[in-house]
């Protein structure tokens, strides 16, 4: 073992062994501490009760998460920084100067601005500067004119022209937020507006070059060929058309529609741009004919083509009334290159400004003039670096070890300190539930979670001051979950005190006690009996009902019979009912017999065996689920219900039956409260039912004593008895068999 390394000290809780983080020492020598023997070993940064602009300093890549690599480099950071470690296991929010240590780079860097910001505040170096100072400083200088970010917002220009240049970059290649949250350029941006206007007016200068080739209709050019790119295919489809009828007249009439799809459009409301319209032949289809660019053509593309005749096809290849498809290639064959130059284009970002512009910017000293504002701003970056450290340097102290209390370890969720991950507290059914976690999908969070052994009961939570609605799931291990149901409200009050109607929304089943273990075996069955009885019940009032509504109906169909025949239909069948009431006779005797046998083998006990009986009696049905819920409860931890919030949980992190009654407090009465027994609403008790109650228990132990049925099995017993202790011992015996005769 190496002797230099690092002595931790570790702790018993939870079913697995924590290290202590008691000292500054401890936190620095965290990089010796085995990753294995982490509490956890990532955790996100969002749903977390602790300061989200830390989090962010220490998730060093931006990933959302927290990783141990970001925990050591943090730690080891702020452990350097200041000259005493334990500074960090104290969690202050305020630094004195002298607690910095001057070797490190940062040091010197925090102690320029820490000295800067104190004089700012009017205090001396010997005087602690706060967290909230620092911060209100930060925001301030952020607001400045220049704030060392290198983004310079347009608003910051010396003069309107360098304002309308720098919105135009901003338009043209995008911007980017500065610290006071205002949108800008840097050196980044207008280097790439400056390098598309160079590209830009390069591609437009080869156009220029050879200008009658390029564009043939000059500044027309663009919208000539939009045009001709509109209508290629509905004019190749015609002239395409017109060969087909050339090469087969069959095919003429088909080609130019048949009459029965005009009497299906002869039947809507139609209009020249409609999608009917627009859909029929550009014009009547002739086999070889030439495309009529006056009369004849659809409705729907009338005016594109006339458009077509006087800007395109005229100054082209002069005035025409039709367009044959020599034509119409030798007009498309015009705007091949200028096709294969416009494919080409660069700078299309600031093509909106238009080539004057562009020109005007490329000769102008615009550029150098926004490079001297960002330079001038990125002249304070040392500043705004240090008050940025600074910050740092005091939210590491007061927030990092709290952080290590909740990642290293849980002993924060093991105290009397609420963990980082407690969301807050739930108040259902005469129940407060500290263990409760805000979550995203509660199924996706169930489908983990359900593997905790824990009874978890989700909840959608809305509060109607600001209509702000969030997920919680809470873990309930006290009591029982006889109420626990979908539906049910409650109050969800989280870290700040603010107040939150919640609503159950899912349940994930698991036992929360052995006391409820121990009633759930006649709780089932009290619900089995009181199921059938209100469903034998239902039977037989529907059943009463049906003969009652038969008997109705059938008496008034019943024709009169003669008063004989009555008589003799309702004649008393003596030996029938003399059946009925043996039948009766010999069940209720069944059953009294049954009853006083056990009575009987309950007296003919010892005083003291008949408790033990009863026990017996009690552990055999409520026994199983006892076990069963014991052993559950056992194997309750924290690490799934954490996982399935996106932590990766090092360890079990059992919640044992002691604990989770910490976790949920069950309603009790104050040790000093008074008591009044006397309820004016109270049911009334039927003294009768008792008394009857005492009286079937007498005659049956009566019975039992001093009937004739339980004597003879005692005499027999007690013969028997008697005969095995006075005979003697040869006799006892059974003889052998002789002569291989069998025994009897």
């Amino acid at each position: 073992m190496d002797p230099s390394a690092h002595r931790f000290r570790f702790s018993r809780v939870g079913g697995f062994d924590q290290v202590l983080l008691e000292r500054g020492e401890d936190l620095l020598a965290l990089d010796q501490l085995d990753q294995k023997l982490w509490g956890a070993l990532s955790c996100p940064v969002r749903g977390l009760e602790f300061d989200e602009v830390t989090l962010a300093l220490i998730d060093a890549n931006g990933d959302g998460r927290i990783r141990v690599p970001e925990i050591l480099a943090a730690t080891r950071w702020a452990g350097m920084v200041l000259r005493d470690p334990d500074d960090l296991v104290k969690g202050a929010d305020s630094l004195l100067l002298s607690a910095v240590a001057e070797e490190h780079p940062d040091a010197k860097a925090i102690l320029t601005s820490a000295r800067q910001i104190a004089s700012d505040l009017g205090k001396g170096e010997a005087e602690p500067i706060t967290l909230d100072e620092v911060v209100k400083i930060a925001r301030s200088f952020s607001k400045t004119r220049f704030n060392g970010d290198g983004i310079v917002p347009p608003k910051m220009a010396e003069d309107e022209a360098l304002e309308a240049l720098m919105s135009e970059i901003v338009a043209s290649v995008g911007g980017e937020e500065d610290r006071g949250g205002e949108v800008g350029v840097s050196k980044a941006k207008v280097q790439a507006f400056f390098e598309a206007l160079a590209a830009f007016d390069g591609w437009w200068t080869r156009a220029e070059a050879d200008a009658e080739t390029v564009l043939p209709l000059g500044k027309e050019t663009p919208a000539a060929f939009a045009l001709i790119t509109e209508l290629r295919a509905k004019v190749e489809d015609w002239f395409a058309r017109s060969r087909l009828a050339a090469f087969d007249p069959r095919a003429l009439a088909p080609l130019n529609r048949d009459e029965a799809e005009y009497v299906t459009v002869a039947t809507m409301v139609l209009s020249r741009h409609g999608e009917e319209v627009a859909a029929l032949p550009l014009a009547k289809v002739i086999a070889d004919g030439a495309l009529p660019l006056e009369k004849g053509i659809n409705p729907a593309w009338v005016e594109r083509i006339q458009t077509l005749r006087r800007q395109v096809v005229e100054p082209l290849i002069g005035p025409r009334d039709s367009l044959t498809a020599e034509d119409w290639a030798a007009v498309v064959g015009r705007f091949e290159i200028y096709e294969g130059w416009s494919k080409a284009k660069a700078g299309v970002e600031v093509e909106a400004l238009g080539i004057q512009r562009i020109r005007e910017l490329l000769r102008g000293d615009a550029r150098a003039k926004i490079e001297a504002l960002i330079a001038r701003d990125e002249a304070l970056a040392p500043v705004a670096s240090g008050i940025a450290l600074v910050e740092k340097l005091l939210r590491y102290q007061r927030d990092l070890h709290r952080l290590l209390c909740n990642f290293v370890s849980f002993t924060d969720f093991y105290s009397k300190r609420k963990a980082i991950f407690q969301a807050g507290t739930l108040y259902l059914d005469q129940r407060s539930c500290d263990l409760c976690v805000q979550v995203v999908d509660p199924d996706a969070h169930a489908a983990i979670a359900k593997e905790s052994s824990t009874f978890l009961v989700y909840c959608a939570c809305r509060r109607k001051s600001d209509g702000k609605t969030m997920t919680i799931a809470a873990a309930f291990t006290d009591g029982d979950s006889e109420h626990l149901a979908i539906g049910r409200n409650g109050i969800f009050y989280d870290r700040k005190g603010d107040d939150w109607d919640a609503t159950v929304i899912k349940l994930v089943e698991h036992p929360i006690s052995v006391r409820q273990a121990f009633w759930l075996p006649y709780r089932r069955i009290g619900k089995l009996v009181g199921a059938q009885i209100e469903r034998l019940a239902s039977a037989r009032d529907k059943d009463l009902q049906e003969k009652a509504a038969a008997r109705l109906e059938g008496a008034a169909d019943v024709e009169p019979v003669e008063a004989g025949a009555s008589a003799k239909a309702q004649a008393f069948d003596v030996a029938k009912f003399a059946g009925i009431f043996a039948a009766i006779g010999l069940a209720i005797g069944a059953i009294g017999s049954a009853l006083a046998a056990v009575g009987a083998g309950l007296l003919s006990l010892a005083w003291w065996q008949l408790p033990l009986v009863l026990l017996g009696l009690v552990l055999l049905v409520s026994g199983p689920s006892m076990i069963i819920a014991w052993l559950k409860l056992r194997q309750r931890s924290l690490g799934p219900i954490l996982d399935a919030n996106g932590w990766a949980v090092n360890t079990r992190a059992r919640i044992n039956i002691p604990f989770g009654a910490s976790l949920t407090s069950v309603a009790a009465l104050p040790s000093n409260a008074v008591r009044l027994l006397h309820d004016p609403f109270a049911a009334k008790r039927n003294p009768w039912t008792a008394w009857a109650v005492v009286a079937i228990v007498a005659a049956l132990a009566f019975a039992a004593w001093y009937g004739d049925f339980p004597r003879p099995w005692f005499r027999s017993q007690e013969m028997a008895k008697e005969a095995q202790v006075d005979a003697p011992a040869d006799a006892r015996a059974p003889a052998p068999p002789a002569d291989g005769a069998p025994a009897k």
